[in-house]
């Protein structure tokens, strides 16, 4: 029942009367937005002034823009990192906040193959729980009903470790549903999961994935959406529901819990769940020994309204997947956020993946906006979020509470318009991200460092690689990584055979950074490397297409990243022998030291 109109926000009639605060304060906050920042930048300021890092640069206790402007760097990781290393070896001293750092989120962004290490402090938690506040409030504008039913939602931790110093190194989200923030979030009829925290909080990913799905089908009809972080993930659900449903059905059809779900915490919470139910039952039995899964999620949770999953960036390789799957759901995009900063939410959360676009919240930190063309040149002089302009895109650099100041995030964002004074972004891209599946982010260098590192294999057959491509295929659930190779074979008689070309698929995956190597062992996110070897020629016909199409014979470069269909045609109609991983590279949580 919406409430009365008279405290209607601007965005439109709230749900309830929570909601009704919850908009007012975006509109307060979007209204202000340049006010809001300068507050923000000053408490940040103040409050650090102190700070190793801070005092380096003589502020004098200065707190506003323009002597911050004039004396603080702009700053890339590798800048920080000595200051990190520090903190995570265990110096307490006040060198990048004056408040303790609580933490490390381990950012999917890596250096020297390794993930970032973001310092966090406690209060950071009370305003990633502001932001999440916000999203069902908006909501709930454009689906009604919500609070009559549940979401399914895909959610997990992930593994964690701890510095040489003690501090805890974990994901963003595994440290979120780790908090008593969500682990005894108050009642909300309109944020009710069906996946209990027990399965949620399980770090095996077999035995949360199996809970959490048996929970959905049991629940069936009270599910009103479905959801995962990534779009990624929530194909990898309805995958491991193909793999998995005769497994399930069992457990429905007895009212037993399957025996590889040993964790106790699960298995005492579902002993109150599960029940015989035949005739779901049967129903799970005909619908999954189909053929065809065209519309599976609609025949399954007849009542969904909308998917709830990220298709922005290189999740929009998985748009058609999930529109096949869903029979067209409504996909949304609802917040934009790293483990870096918590920025904003989409205040139209039910448009066309194209057109989303995100209005940062002026509050979470201070934003600064380096211009950036689309030819890749960069401007060096910031601008603030007040005074970006539509069309143009920006590198977004920020300063948070927990001790960034002026850091480079690495995302490209296009200014699409404003709500209020505070701008709306899409987002275009990850900066330098050559392959993507998941959280993984292969730039052009890691990707040439395996190659070279596999080549090495071929250097006894007298073999070399003389060009090579690739690109991430979305086709396979997981997908995979796909590298064409173009080999030059002196020695016909000694050329390498099937089983050196699949160790050389081994030996790139043990090449790539640790946060591939997790989702190929750990999560299980991404399938085995793939190499296409192709006809000598090959990429000398990719030149020719390319010129036909108007490039330049003097600039042309091969692109070490392929995407468009009739090019990916021309180089799997050149295909002599495909070559897979046939194990998996090393991985454990530990960083390399």
């Amino acid at each position: 029942m919406a409430v009365d109109s008279a405290i209607s926000s601007p965005l439109g009639p709230p749900a309830c009367e929570k909601d009704a605060k919850a908009l007012r304060f975006i509109e307060e906050m979007t209204r202000n937005a340049d006010a809001v920042q300068e507050r923000v930048l000053a408490e940040i300021l103040s409050r650090n002034a102190d700070t190793e890092y801070l005092k380096r640069f003589e502020l004098g206790g200065a707190a506003d823009r323009e002597t911050f402007k004039s004396k603080i760097p702009v700053i890339t990781y590798e800048d920080v990192q000595p200051e990190i290393q520090r903190i995570a070896n265990g110096d307490r001293s006040a060198i990048l906040s004056a408040h303790p750092i609580s933490e490390f989120l381990t950012s999917s962004g890596t250096s020297a193959g390794e993930r970032k290490l973001m310092p966090t402090i406690k209060e950071e938690l009370d305003r990633r729980q502001l932001l999440y506040s916000l999203l069902m409030p908006v909501m709930n504008l454009y689906v009604p009903g919500l609070d009559k039913g549940k979401g399914l939602y895909f959610l997990f931790v992930k593994s964690e470790t701890r510095t040489p110093g003690g501090l805890l190194a974990r994901p963003v989200l595994t440290s979120y549903y780790k908090s008593e923030h969500f682990k005894t979030r108050p009642y909300d009829p309109y944020n009710v999961y069906t996946s209990p925290n027990e399965a949620i909080l399980c770090p095996d990913s077999f035995q949360s994935m199996y809970t959490q799905m048996l929970c959905g089908l049991i629940e069936r009809h009270q599910v009103l959406r479905l959801g995962a972080v990534f779009a990624s993930g929530l194909l990898r659900a309805i995958r491991f529901l193909q793999l998995n449903w005769p497994e399930l059905v069992d457990d429905i059809r007895t009212g037993t819990l399957n025996s590889r779900i040993t964790d106790p915490a699960i298995r005492e919470h579902m002993m109150k769940v599960v029940k015989p139910d035949p005739e779901l039952a049967r129903f799970m039995t005909q619908q999954c020994s189909m053929d065809n899964w065209e519309g599976i999620i609609t025949r399954i949770w007849p009542n969904t309204k909308y998917l709830d999953v990220i298709v922005t960036g290189a999740m929009a390789q998985y748009i058609p997947t999930l529109n096949y799957y869903s029979g067209g759901l409504p996909l949304a995009c609802t917040m934009y956020a790293s483990s870096e900063c918590y920025f904003g939410l989409n205040l139209n959360p039910m448009c066309k993946p194209s057109e989303v676009s995100y209005s940062i919240m002026p509050n979470m930190a201070y934003f600064e906006f380096l211009p950036h063309s689309p030819l890749g040149s960069i401007s060096s002089k910031l601008v603030d979020l007040a005074d970006v302009e539509v069309g143009k895109e920006y590198e977004l650099v920020i300063t948070t509470y927990a001790g960034l100041y002026r850091y480079r995030v690495g995302d490209i964002l296009r200014v699409t318009g404003f709500h209020n004074s505070a701008p709306q972004f899409h987002f275009v891209r990850r900066k330098n991200v050559l392959l993507s599946i998941d959280s993984d982010k292969t730039d052009e260098s890691e990707l040439q460092k395996g190659i070279e590192n596999a080549s090495k294999l071929l250097a006894e057959f007298n073999t070399s690689v003389v060009e090579y491509t690739s690109y991430a295929d979305t086709t396979t659930i997981p997908g995979h990584y796909v590298i064409y190779w173009e080999l030059l074979t002196k020695d016909s008689a000694n050329s390498p055979s099937h089983e050196v070309l699949d160790r050389c698929c081994l030996q790139m995956e043990e090449s790539l950074n640790s946060v591939y190597r997790q989702c190929r062992v750990a999560d299980h996110s991404i399938g085995p490397l793939e190499i296409r070897v192709v006809k000598n020629g090959t990429f000398e016909e990719l030149m020719d297409y390319a010129i036909s199409r108007g490039a330049s014979i003097n600039q042309y470069k091969v692109p070490r990243c392929v995407n468009f269909t009739p090019i990916m045609e021309l180089l799997d109609s050149r295909v002599l022998s495909l070559h897979f991983s046939k194990e998996l590279p090393h991985w454990t949580p530990e960083r390399r030291r």
